[in-house]
This record gives structure tokens, C-alpha cells and sequence, in this order.
């Protein structure tokens, strides 16, 4: 089969505004330069349009004009790498979806551990921060919740009590193994992520071992929260004022 052809009836199975690329369509490495011939000769006849380099889609009409690309479409190419993920979003997005906040988010914050992911795409605007260790499906969860703890106290219209109760009920939750990872991914995280998880996790009491959370910190430094002992009893055993 002649690699347009291949593409014609590839592209017929791709629903409209979702974004595509050659590995998508199944070419070989041999047949891109076939490939790329054939769509562009597709962006021409306006069966399909390109949203970045080496990705396209197909444009949805509607009785209010044509819509473009689907965003979280775009951004999950971004997020996952040859099927794996390599980063996850962080920031407002993250605090809105995990009930913190209800501000929404006009840019996107994206953590990784590779190369820094920048976006500009109609209405998608994505930035990326550093991630503290590699990000995999398994872990980008627990990654965000400490995430969480790390911005604390610059959560849109969320106080740091609201934030703490909040978290606390999301990480009761976890299941001990979940529990134990945080633990050790917390590790990575600067000294206010470690000593308010290890007072949130001591508060629930969940006979969990702290010790090495606890023995990362000096326990001549001070971490200000301004966080009071009634809303939170376990401060005062990591140093959180």
C-alpha cells in the first residue's frame, strides 16, 4: 500500500480536533519524507491542519465556525514520551482539581525532570517547572500532593489551615504504600514539604515511621507557616510556626 493511501485511511479513523502525528499513522522512519509530502498535500485540500511540527489534526465544522485542535489532546503529547509519561501538571491547575481553589488556570503549569516543555498554541499557553525526581504514571500523583504543600501559602483564596485540613484528608486516604512512598519522595522536596508532611502525617496517626522524614530536617531551622498548635497539634515536633 502506497504511504498516502495509508494515510487517507488512517485519518479516517482519527476523530475530528484530535491531535496526530506520524507515529500515530504508523509510518516507518523510511517513509516520512512519502509522509510528509501527503499531508501536506492534505493541508492544502483542507482535510487536515497542523498545530505544531509534526502534528496535525482534523479540522471539526460547526454551525459556529470551525473549531481548532482539542487542547488537553495537545498538552497530553506533551505530557507522555514514546507512552510514557515524563511529566504531569502542577500550579492552579492542579489546586483547582484537587478542591482547593476555584480559580482556573489561563497558563498551564507542566513538572518534568527533562527538558523544559513550552507551549503556545491559540488558546493553550503551557510553561514547565522542574520536577524533584523523574516522573512516571505511578508517581505524578503523589508528586503533585507535595506540590501542594510546597505552595502552601500561595494557593489562590485557600488559606494554608483550609489547605492542610484538605490535604490531610487526601493523604488519609492513600493506601500504606502510597503513604510510605510519599514519604520517600518527599525526601527531594525543600525542608517546609518535609517537616509539614511529617506534622500532617503524625496528626493523622497512622503508625507510620517518620524517623527519616525527621532526621532530613536541622532542628535548628524554623519553618514559617503561621499554622497555630489548635489547628494543627504536630507543629511544634517539626519546628512549624
Amino acid at each position: 500500500m502506497k504511504v498516502a493511501e495509508q494515510i487517507r485511511k488512517t485519518i479516517k479513523r482519527i476523530p475530528e480536533s484530535q491531535p496526530f502525528g506520524y507515529v500515530d499513522l504508523g509510518i516507518e522512519t523510511n517513509d516520512f519524507f512519502s509522509a510528509a509530502k501527503a499531508l501536506e498535500r492534505l493541508q492544502k485540500n483542507g482535510t487536515i491542519k497542523k498545530v505544531s511540527k509534526g502534528v496535525f489534526y482534523i479540522p471539526r465544522k460547526t454551525i459556529f465556525g470551525e473549531l481548532g485542535a482539542d487542547s488537553n489532546g495537545i498538552l497530553e503529547r506533551y505530557l507522555f514520551k514514546e507512552g510514557k509519561r515524563i511529566a504531569y501538571e502542577t500550579g492552579f491547575s492542579l489546586y483547582n482539581r484537587l478542591g482547593l481553589t476555584t480559580q482556573m488556570a489561563f497558563k498551564i503549569k507542566v513538572a518534568t525532570k527533562g527538558n523544559p516543555i513550552k507551549i503556545n498554541i491559540g488558546t493553550l499557553k503551557v510553561s514547565s517547572v522542574k520536577s524533584y525526581v523523574d516522573v512516571t504514571d505511578q508517581n505524578y500523583q503523589l508528586l503533585g500532593y507535595l506540590d501542594v504543600l510546597k505552595d502552601v501559602k500561595g494557593i489562590p483564596d485557600c488559606s494554608v489551615l483550609q489547605a492542610v485540613k484538605r490535604m490531610s484528608y487526601l493523604i488519609k486516604d492513600l493506601t500504606l504504600k502510597e503513604k510510605n512512598e510519599l514519604i520517600q519522595y518527599a525526601l527531594f522536596y525543600p525542608a517546609r514539604v518535609r517537616a509539614l508532611l511529617g506534622a500532617i502525617l503524625e496528626n493523622l496517626n497512622l503508625k507510620l515511621k517518620l524517623d527519616e522524614l525527621k532526621n532530613s530536617l536541622n532542628p535548628l531551622t524554623k519553618v514559617n507557616l503561621s499554622i497555630k498548635e489548635t489547628e494543627l497539634p504536630t507543629i511544634k515536633n517539626w519546628n512549624i510556626e
